[in-house]
């Protein structure tokens, strides 16, 4: 394989990971209204304003590889944001969270996957500059990710102790409606 055969397949690459950010510019508003959580909403408006600067970084790797900064549609990223628009709409509350968070770390490990795939070819162009920009982003999906993630082991706890609390409610219930008929047969049978 040639050094311009990488070249063209790393240009190829970028324009597909450009274009991915683009839309993912976006899509983040809209999942960051849909979201009830304060805490993903804000993650995500704050996501929104680094993907804005991995746009911009991928306009200087383009500088350094010598090709015009432009995309070329990238289906696996619209896939992605259409699925998790679909999901925003099915669901409610708590769920509809843990969908928006299903979604977005999609699209955070398919750009991890994209990024590390581009900066390896950078390396093997021996394009160091290009290199450290885009071992940049990666490094920014990665906390992206783990964001997410810390987000929603929160929202599971919720549910748990919600779940926990209506639990112990209902056996709470449960145990006076056996106490109230225990009294109420007892009653009967002194009665008699």
């Amino acid at each position: 394989m040639t050094q311009e055969t990488l070249q063209e397949l790393l240009v190829e690459q970028l324009r597909d990971i450009y274009d991915a950010e683009k839309q993912l510019v976006k899509a983040l508003p809209k999942m960051a209204k849909a979201a009830e959580n304060e805490e993903l909403a804000e993650a995500l408006r704050e996501h929104l304003s680094v993907t804005e600067g991995q746009v911009t970084r991928l306009v200087e790797v383009f500088g350094i590889v010598g090709a015009p900064a432009k995309g070329k549609p990238c289906k696996g990223m619209k896939g992605l944001v259409e699925e998790g628009a679909e999901q925003m709409q099915e669901d409610k509350g708590e769920m509809r969270d843990l969908a928006i968070i299903a979604a977005a770390q999609k699209v955070e490990h398919y750009e991890m996957s994209a990024y590390g795939t581009v900066r390896t070819l950078a390396e093997q162009l021996d394009l160091g500059d290009a290199v450290e920009l885009l071992q940049q982003t990666e490094e920014e999906e990665k906390e992206a990710d783990a964001k997410l993630t810390e987000i929603a082991m929160t929202l599971y706890e919720s549910m748990g102790a919600e779940g926990e609390a209506a639990e112990e409610e209902e056996q709470a219930t449960q145990t006076a409606a056996t106490k109230s008929k225990g009294s109420a047969g007892g009653k009967t049978r002194t009665a008699r």
